[in-house]
């Protein structure tokens, strides 16, 4: 019997060997704040967190009160500091900029129009002359406007200097992968197709069967690159429905869009070093919501049947400045030098090999 929302849970489970007698419990209560050992309920526990004063008088505060005490002393500090953004000139919905232009005018702390890629867009230009600008959105879900300002610009400002600020091919602005950003919103299907065969059935689907919205990512380089027989006859591809595209009995490397040519280089030249080596390439098709099952079935390598870690081969985790992106992108090698590839396949392990677009 299982029950939410704090009523007893009476469950037995065996687990590694270990078998847990069934209980009585009450899970799901609310959080006491004033107990809880992940707050300082006392000042002699400041020496436990790196990088508090453990020594000098100390005042109990909440959240908002800390924010509220912070903001000035930045403001005090530092004449380039500056704080702007949504009703910040009262105090904010949340007061956390309660008194602040009281105390350093309305030429430091004012408000602004109620437009998210303005304000954050203002920042960002004030940053580039020099000041430091505090800017307030107020509530969490009102920043996806500003989104472009943020990823675009603010986040790339400093890698536009030197030998990443000539953008002249892809770069900063042309070599992104922003399924990573789409994989995390529920409601909506994000496609990668690796082929022109699966592009069309995959984007036929999407158009005339999704009834979720769909992100059709397309990657570029195979535009031109990849050409194959298609069938002229209209047809559609599941979504959601990963495609086994080589079977294998030691290794399971998963991967989607223009990666899975690396690994099938890779997987290539593997075999042909180790003799006997068997691997499996998954082309998920679908990165979200990916199709779980088929990774499952792909025993003996599967998650549940693991004897060896999971490894993520990826781009780094940086801005792709033109005259380093070779060095970024995953390519054969790395995929080839992989520990687990070569030399740890008979562990049943299981590659992930990600940076699609």
């Amino acid at each position: 019997m299982v029950t939410r929302y704090g009523h007893p849970i009476r469950c037995a489970r065996q687990y590694r060997g270990y078998t847990r007698v069934a209980t009585q419990r009450r899970l799901n209560l609310p959080i006491d704040f004033k107990t809880t050992s992940l707050l300082h309920h006392t000042s002699e526990t400041f020496a436990n967190t790196e990088g508090l004063p453990s020594e000098g008088p100390s005042k109990r505060l909440n959240l908002f009160q800390t924010v509220n005490e912070a903001l000035p002393s930045a403001l005090r500090t530092d004449r380039k500091v500056l704080c702007f953004g949504e009703d910040v000139a009262f105090g904010g919905v949340f007061r956390c900029t309660t008194r602040l232009q009281a105390e350093f005018g309305s030429d430091r702390v004012f408000n602004t129009p109620l437009t998210e890629q303005g304000i954050v867009g203002a920042a960002i230009g004030m940053a580039a002359e020099g000041r430091k600008p505090v800017v307030e959105i107020q509530f969490a879900d009102y920043v996806f406007p500003a989104f472009d300002q943020i990823i675009n610009e603010a986040s790339k400002f400093r890698y536009r200097e030197g030998l990443t600020g000539r953008v002249g091919h892809s770069a900063l602005y042309h070599s992104q992968s922003p399924e990573r950003l789409f994989c995390h919103v529920p409601g909506m299907r994000v496609v990668v197709p690796h082929s022109p065969s699966q592009a069309k059935g995959l984007l036929l689907s999407s158009i005339l069967e999704s009834q979720d919205p769909v992100v059709f990512l397309e990657p570029k380089v195979l535009y031109r690159a990849a050409a194959e027989e298609v069938p002229e006859a209209a047809y559609t591809l599941p979504l959601s429905k990963a495609e086994v595209l080589r079977p294998g009995a030691d290794l399971t490397i998963i991967s989607y869009g223009r990666p899975l040519y690396t690994c099938q280089a890779a997987i290539e030249a593997a075999e042909r070093e180790v003799s006997g080596l068997n691997i499996e390439l998954i082309d998920l098709r679908t990165v979200y919501p990916w199709d779980r099952q088929t990774v499952v079935d792909s025993r003996p390598r599967s998650f549940f049947h693991l004897q060896a870690l999971v490894k993520r081969i990826a781009g780094w985790s940086t801005h792709t400045g033109l005259s380093w992106e070779k060095y970024t992108l995953p390519d054969v090698t790395r995929m080839f030098c992989s520990p687990q590839l070569l030399y740890d396949y008979a562990s049943n392990s299981l590659i992930l090999l990600s940076r699609g677009i």
